[in-house]
C-alpha cells in the first residue's frame, strides 16, 4: 500500500476537499552502500560539533540561517509554522488556465491527490469531472516541508495529478548560457528541409512503454550475476563520434538509414511474445525475460537503430 507524502485539503473557491497526496513515480535507481575496501564494512557517517569534534545527538540539532561566517539565527518548526500557519494543510487553486499554456520546463515532481476519506468523495468527483469536461489546470499553491510550491493540477481517468512546479524566478535565462544567444546562425535552407524530413519520417505516436532505462537493467543483470559468481564480460560502449562532420552528408545518411529503416521495421509487428523474446535473446537485449510483447518490440527496434548508428 502506498504511503501518502502529505494530507490536507484542497481548496478551489468556497469548496475544500480533505485530500491525500502520493508520488506518482517510483524510482528503479540501484543504491550502493559506501564499504571500508579491506574490511567490506558499513561506513557510518556521524554528525559531529565541529568546535568539540563529539557526536550530537539528533534530538539536540536545531535549524541555522546564516547571517555571517559564524553567526546565525536559530529557528525553530513552531516559528515556521507560525508564518503561514493557513496554507499549511491547503492546495489553494488561484487560476484555471489551459494546458498548452504551460511550458514544460516550470513542471517539477509528479503526484496523485486522492480523496482523504469517504466524506470527500462526491465534492472531489465533482471537481475531477469539472476539470476533465473544461479540459483546464488549476494553478494551486501550498505549503510542504517549510516550503511553499506552486503547483498545477488537472485531471486524467477520474484522478486528479499534481505537478509541482518551479516559479518563474527559478527558471535560468538560456541567455546566460555561452553558445545560446552569441553563436553564428550560418545554415542553408537545403539543410533545414533534409532535417524537417528526417524529423517527419522518426515521427510517431508517444508509447512510453517503448522507452526503457536500458543503463539500470544492465546493473542489475551484472550484480547479479556477480553475486551468484559467475564471470561477466562487459562490452566496451561504442566510440563517441568526434571531429567536425559534413552536415549535409550526416543527414543524407540518416534519411537513407531511415528509410532502409522504415522497409524492416514491420517485420516485428506479426511476431508472436516467444518468437520476439528469442530474437532478444540473440540480441542479449538486458531485461528481456520482464517485457511484454510491445516492449520486446521496441527494444528489438532501439537495437536496430543503435546498430545502424554504429555502422
Amino acid at each position: 500500500m502506498a504511503r501518502a507524502t502529505w494530507s490536507g485539503y484542497i481548496s478551489f473557491g468556497l469548496v475544500t476537499v480533505p485530500v491525500k497526496l502520493y508520488s506518482a513515480v517510483r524510482s528503479h535507481d540501484v543504491h550502493f552502500r559506501q564499504l571500508h575496501e579491506t574490511t567490506h564494512a558499513r561506513v557510518r557517517r556521524r554528525r559531529v560539533d565541529e568546535q568539540t569534534g563529539e557526536e550530537v545527538p539528533y534530538d539536540e540539532i536545531v535549524k541555522g540561517y546564516p547571517v555571517d561566517s559564524d553567526e546565525y539565527v536559530v529557528v525553530d518548526p513552531e516559528e515556521l509554522e507560525q508564518l503561514d500557519p493557513e496554507a499549511r494543510r491547503t492546495v489553494d487553486i488561484q487560476d484555471f488556465v489551459e494546458l498548452a499554456e504551460i511550458d514544460p520546463i516550470y513542471y517539477n515532481s509528479p503526484y496523485y491527490l486522492a480523496p482523504a476519506d469517504e466524506s470527500a468523495f462526491k465534492p472531489y468527483d465533482l471537481l475531477v469531472e469539472a476539470m476533465q469536461r473544461s479540459e483546464k489546470v488549476g494553478i494551486a499553491k501550498f505549503v510542504m516541508r517549510n516550503k511553499e510550491y506552486l503547483a498545477a493540477i488537472r485531471a486524467r481517468d477520474h484522478v486528479l495529478l499534481l505537478s509541482t512546479m518551479n516559479y518563474a524566478d527559478e527558471v535560468a535565462d538560456p541567455a546566460e548560457i555561452e553558445g545560446v544567444e552569441d553563436r553564428p546562425r550560418e545554415i542553408r535552407e537545403r539543410e533545414v528541409t533534409m532535417a524537417e524530413q528526417l524529423i517527419e519520417s522518426l515521427t510517431t505516436e508517444f508509447d512510453p512503454a517503448r522507452y526503457h532505462d536500458e543503463y539500470q537493467q544492465r546493473l542489475v543483470e551484472y550484480l547479479e550475476a556477480k553475486a551468484e559468481g559467475e564471470k561477466v564480460t562487459v562490452t566496451a560502449p561504442p566510440e563517441e563520434p568526434g571531429g567536425v562532420v559534413d552536415l549535409m552528408q550526416a543527414l543524407e545518411a540518416s534519411l537513407g538509414r531511415d528509410r532502409d529503416r522504415s522497409a524492416g521495421e514491420d517485420r516485428y509487428a506479426d511476431l508472436t511474445r516467444d518468437e520476439l523474446y528469442e530474437l532478444a535473446q540473440e540480441r542479449d537485449i538486458p531485461g528481456r525475460s520482464k517485457m511484454s510483447k510491445d516492449e520486446l518490440a521496441g527494444a528489438l527496434r532501439d537495437a536496430d537503430r543503435e546498430q545502424r548508428a554504429a555502422s
